[in-house]
């Protein structure tokens, strides 16, 4: 690539990193950085605690959100975009959370409101098992995700692998984050930043050692 990529999505599970990670690359690309920002879903705090009840509630308030970020983004781009947001995952979530009923409402809500979106120059996608971001979440105290369970996070961890071993819409690169702390270690950052803005096409992976 001779240039850094112009619209750059960091994706994850919860915990992996993915926020802390999109920051720092806007920075050092000078880049706009838009992000999912989940704290400011009312329901998301119910739902961990009962997602039976609020799954549906709290999908279609990010569905919207996520909907409203890309609408926003004006295309072609003139700066640089960072996001921590693949607007197409959305369904990842759907398909995790809701029941038959509620999948169906959500389908036809989702074909009204959604919008082609622009495709990224590149995907980093960033993978961890299910123990380190269970000790990432609650290592950083968020009150909202003090319900999250293992089960659940299993659960998600899996949709997000099985959903980009499928996908094929964007180059991407795949980050074994497991020992990985991006905010802290200037070393594995680095080489990623120098790695991503060598590629253009295909599927890659970065898996430093540990230190």
């Amino acid at each position: 690539m001779s240039e850094h990529p112009k619209y750059l999505v960091v994706e994850g599970p919860i915990g992996v990193g993915k926020t802390t990670l999109a920051k720092r690359f806007a920075k050092d690309f000078h880049a706009d950085l838009v992000l999912e920002e989940p704290a400011s879903n009312p329901f998301l705090e119910r739902f961990y605690s009962n997602p039976g009840q609020m799954a549906l509630h709290t999908q279609l308030h990010f569905l919207l959100q996520r909907r409203s970020r890309v609408k926003n983004l004006s295309f072609p781009l003139e700066r640089t975009i960072v996001t921590d947001f693949l607007l197409e995952k959305d369904r990842l979530f759907a398909e995790s959370t809701l029941d038959e009923a509620e999948l169906r409402l959500y389908e036809q809500i989702h074909e009204l409101v959604i919008i082609d979106s622009p495709r990224p120059d590149l995907v980093v996608y960033l993978q961890a098992p299910v123990e380190v971001l269970l000790q990432r979440i609650h290592g950083r105290g968020q009150r909202f995700e003090r319900s999250i369970d293992t089960t659940y996070l299993q659960r998600l961890n899996d949709a997000y692998a099985s959903f980009f071993h499928y996908y094929d819409e964007a180059p991407m690169i795949i980050v074994n984050a497991t020992e990985i702390d991006f905010a802290h270690n200037e070393d594995d950052y680095r080489q990623l930043f120098e790695q991503i803005n060598s590629i253009n096409k295909g599927r890659h992976f970065f898996n430093p050692l540990p230190a």
